[in-house]
């Protein structure tokens, strides 16, 4: 009974925060629901502003999607372009099985780099949050005189930026990819409480923290074959690992300017995580944040009044 009013709640949300068969809501919607055709999977995503303003991509973590954008989204609409998509697997997106996707970071990448080729997008600053950082950092990497910027919210991209208690799991199935292992994963991480926890731990204010963003990761999580999905991902990570040295040679000889805004309290990416960007970056506005693995929830003001300050800034020198 608990389950099925979960979910019935979140299928509400989605109705009414997400989009209607894949189209917009309504001709005056000043964000935008739609849906490309990338890779032979339907990729649905939110877009907001004038495409011949700068352009801003949005690329969201585990275990969300587009719709933790949605604050940016309305916050910046009027002055720049901005794109949000759902990777494979994730949000209003195509969810093909295992068997008929190879969901990895590599691919979630392909699919949305060839998302911003399909739609023109030839020079947008990078917004990366979580699993946004190895999809956007691929993207940046293969295209570097395309990025203008990045916004960079506990994403990370060094081997001191773990965690290392929340980590010790996944790290322990890198090692050893056993039925029994997966099973206290899916059931400790997909649970309805392992959706609330990484929402609210490491939160000034966990009250203030809005229910419908974890009732709606676990409605899509709780998807016939979203475990299996969601595991491939959580093995697959360990070769974000070994890209490391290559994004930060880009950070270092490219020299993106950055905005860095990190929450401290986050048990996936510490702080360390945001000290290795301090390092290899000249032009890097810092700020750590008393809040946890999604400061957009908890302090999204300061971060959207940074945000165009920076976003200014960047259109201005490019």
């Amino acid at each position: 009974m608990k389950l099925q009013l979960i979910k019935s709640i979140a299928v509400a949300f989605t109705f009414l925060a997400s989009h209607v068969d894949g189209q917009e809501v309504s001709a005056s919607s000043p964000i935008r629901h739609k849906v490309e055709k990338i890779e032979g999977l339907d990729i649905f995503y939110r877009e907001a502003g004038d495409p011949s303003k700068p352009a801003l991509v949005l690329l969201h973590g585990f275990p969300t999607s587009s719709q933790m954008y949605r604050k940016v989204l309305n916050d910046l609409k009027d002055d720049y372009y901005l794109i949000a998509p759902d990777y494979p697997g994730f949000g209003e997106s195509s969810a093909p099985s295992t068997a008929e996707f190879e969901y990895t970071f590599d691919n979630l990448a392909k699919v949305v780099d060839g998302l911003l080729e399909k739609k023109g997008i030839g020079k947008y600053a990078l917004m990366i949050q979580d699993y946004g950082a190895p999809v956007g950092f691929r993207i940046a990497v293969k295209h570097p005189e395309r990025v203008t910027g990045l916004v960079v919210m506990n994403g990370n991209a060094y081997e001191e930026g773990f965690g290392k208690e929340a980590w010790k799991p996944i790290f322990q199935y890198w090692k050893e990819k056993t039925p029994e292992l997966e099973k206290m994963i899916s059931d400790q991480v997909f649970s309805h409480q392992g959706m609330r926890w990484q929402y609210t731990h490491g939160t000034r204010n966990p009250e203030n923290i809005n229910p419908d963003n974890w009732n709606l990761d676990y409605f899509k999580i709780s998807r016939e074959g979203q475990a299996r999905i969601q595991l491939d991902l959580f093995y697959d990570y360990q070769n974000n690992v070994a890209h490391y040295p290559a994004w930060q040679k880009f950070l270092k000889e490219q020299q993106p300017p950055t905005l860095l805004v990190w929450g401290k309290g986050d048990a996936f990416f510490p702080e360390s995580g945001a000290e290795g960007y301090k390092r290899d970056l000249k032009d890097i506005d810092y700020h750590i944040l008393n809040t946890g693995h999604f400061p957009l929830e908890e302090e999204g003001d300061f971060i959207l009044s940074k945000m165009r300050v920076f976003m200014s800034k960047i259109s201005a020198t490019k």
